[in-house]
Parts: structure tokens; C-alpha cells; sequence
């Protein structure tokens, strides 16, 4: 019975692409191997009637790790003295979309904590030298909570996309995870703003993150369900050894995986990523992401000295590579059946 249930959601998910929050949460309770198998198998269906074979790459450029908030799961947080902090210059960001170019990068993201360093003057001059050397290129970016004024500059100055995690959307759960210093209200409202302005908005959250139980999950996944962003990236929650959650236990590598494909039925054209997150809980993860609906994969581009040190969770990935070496994540995806297509992949772009 229990298993018939769970199957008829998932193909009402798969035909309306709408479930109320306490069908997401049977789902989250109840659904078995034999339920997963079937989801996965739907997600695939939907991923490669949207996208083919094809997965977008992303070419991620760690560009600071200084941050003015101190959430209670990052190793970026500003009261880790732990952390050799820095920050690249426009010329190091410039040089490692050269060399993302040349491999064949189409997106350029960047990403970096909260530094107050890079004010709007910084960042529009940054963001505009990019959009000049690259026309063809989307930019994404990725650096937290800014004023309304803030966005629309950098949005006008050329870049295209905004990821900004929500990292849950029941109140209680937040401040479970981020201190009083910072305002819940607030993240809403910057993803509101970020739409409005006309970013390729994305958000998301860490699945098993400390206190989370299936109905703040749940309750993810009807936000998301309602706000219809472009991307979500979601892995699974990984501890670091210099915070206060760094005996807490990993997210789990199987619900992260269910959550990626309940997505991608809800939003079929939807961009999502095979987070770094997977691939460090599970060698094979984003291989794993990729096969349950995932269909991008963001390798990094930041310079090699500096990679380590932007150390969000503990043993992190892709630390050492090459910046641009791509053979290895090739074969990778090939094994699989899988390949890359260097397409900008805006949302909604079916040219792959």
C-alpha cells in the first residue's frame, strides 16, 4: 500500500509538476529502494527529454574567502582564525577565464563570502571587464545578501545569474544554522529582488544540515515549488573541523539524490548542479547527481594555491587539479553516457 502511494505521487509530480507539502513529506518518510529506483528513473527520463545527453559546465572562480557573517556550518565564517584569508585581483579573475575560455567555458561563476572589500565600484568594474573580454559568456554570480541598488548595478554592468542559497525556509530551522546577527527576512527578499531585476535566479540548501528534520525539507521544496527559480544547487551537509557542527554527521548521499530528482520533475527545464558536495561524499557523486536529473557540473577554475583555502567543509574536492583540466571529468561523464556541450545553458535554452 505503501509503496503504491508513493509511486502515484511520483507520477503526479512527474505530470502536474505541483505536490502539496504533505505529499512531499510521505514521499520523504515512506519512499524505499524500490520507489527511488522509480523516481530516478522518471528524473532521467525528464532530464534527457529536456537537455539530451548534453551537461553544461560551469567554470567556478573562488575569487575571496573572507566573510562578515559567521553561519555556524561554513569554515568561512568570520570567527575561524583558522583560515588563511584571501582575496584575487581583477587580473587573477581575468587570467582564470582566459584559461576557462580556451578549454571551452561558457560560464563564468563567481563566487566568495561576504567581503565588504568588494564593494559595488570593485565588483561592476570587475563584472564589466568580464562581459567586455566575453560577450558570448553568461557570469554568474555568488556573494550573498546585497541591497536592491547593488544587484541592478551589477546586473546592468553584464552579469546574468545569481545564486543564492535560501538554506531553508522554516524561520525556527535558520536560526538553527545562522546567528541572530542575520535576518531570515531578508534572504527572501534579496531572491525576491534578484527575480524582479530579471537574474537567472538561483537558491537551494544542504540536505541532513543540523536540526533539519523531512518537513523543513518539505517545506524546501514547496518554497521552491512557488518562487520557480532557474537553478537550485542542494548537496548534501558536510561538517568542518573549526565550527561548532563539526561533530554533527554528514548529510546523507541517498535523500540528497531523491531531492535532486524531485526537482527535476517539478521543474522540468530547471539547471541544477552535481554539486562539489556529492563528489566529496562519494567519489562517484556527481556521476550519481547526473543520473538522478542533475545536468551541470561546475569544475574550478580559481588559481591552485588558493584552493584549499577556500575551505567551506572539510576534505573538499577538485583542490589540486589543474585549473581547466577537463579529460578526466570527459571520460568521467562518457562511462555514464553522458558528454559535455559547451553552451552557455541559460534556462530554457533547448540549442544543445
Amino acid at each position: 500500500m505503501l509503496i503504491m502511494k508513493t509511486l502515484e505521487l511520483i507520477d503526479k509530480l512527474s505530470e502536474t509538476h505541483n505536490l502539496t507539502k504533505e505529499e512531499y513529506l510521505y514521499l520523504l518518510d515512506n519512499i524505499d529502494k524500490e520507489g527511488s529506483d522509480y523516481l530516478f528513473s522518471k528524473s532521467r527520463q525528464t532530464a534527457l527529454a529536456n537537455f539530451g545527453n548534453k551537461i553544461y559546465i560551469r567554470g567556478l572562480i573562488e575569487y575571496s574567502n573572507y566573510c562578515k557573517n559567521g553561519c555556524y556550518y561554513c569554515g568561512l565564517n568570520k570567527g575561524n582564525l583558522k583560515v588563511r584569508r584571501y582575496r584575487l585581483t581583477k587580473e587573477q579573475i581575468l587570467d582564470s577565464c582566459k584559461i576557462g575560455y580556451a578549454v571551452g567555458f561558457r560560464t563564468f561563476v563567481l563566487q566568495g563570502g561576504e567581503d565588504l572589500y568588494f564593494n559595488d565600484e570593485i565588483m561592476v568594474d570587475i563584472v564589466g571587464a568580464i562581459r567586455s573580454k566575453y560577450p558570448d559568456c553568461a557570469i554568474t554570480l555568488s556573494m550573498g545578501e546585497r541591497s536592491y541598488d547593488s544587484y541592478k548595478k551589477l546586473y546592468d554592468a553584464g552579469a546574468n545569474r545569481y545564486l543564492l542559497r535560501h538554506e531553508t525556509a522554516n524561520e525556527s530551522h535558520y536560526y538553527c544554522l545562522h546567528p541572530k546577527s542575520m535576518s531570515f527576512k531578508n534572504r527572501f527578499e534579496c531572491l525576491n529582488n534578484l527575480k524582479s531585476i530579471g537574474y537567472q535566479t538561483g537558491t537551494g540548501f544542504m540536505v541532513g544540515s543540523p536540526n533539519q528534520t523531512n518537513e523543513n525539507i518539505a517545506n524546501d521544496l514547496v518554497f521552491i515549488q512557488e518562487f520557480q527559480p532557474q537553478m537550485v544547487g542542494i548537496g548534501p551537509f558536510l561538517p568542518h573541523s573549526d565550527t561548532i557542527f563539526k561533530h554533527k554527521m554528514k548529510g546523507s548521499e541517498e535523500k540528497t539524490l531523491i531531492c535532486i530528482a524531485l526537482l527535476r520533475l517539478m521543474i522540468p527545464q530547471l539547471l541544477i548542479p552535481a554539486t562539489t558536495a556529492l563528489g566529496t561524499i562519494d567519489f562517484t557523486g556527481r556521476e550519481k547527481g547526473i543520473l538522478a536529473g542533475a545536468n551541470v557540473v561546475m569544475p574550478n577554475l580559481s588559481p591552485t594555491e588558493n584552493r584549499k583555502a577556500y575551505s567551506i567543509y572539510d576534505n573538499k574536492i577538485s583542490t589540486e587539479e589543474t585549473p581547466g583540466e577537463m579529460d578526466s571529468l570527459i571520460e568521467r561523464l562518457q562511462k555514464i553516457g553522458y558528454e559535455i556541450t559547451i553552451a552557455r545553458g541559460d534556462f530554457n535554452d533547448k540549442k544543445i
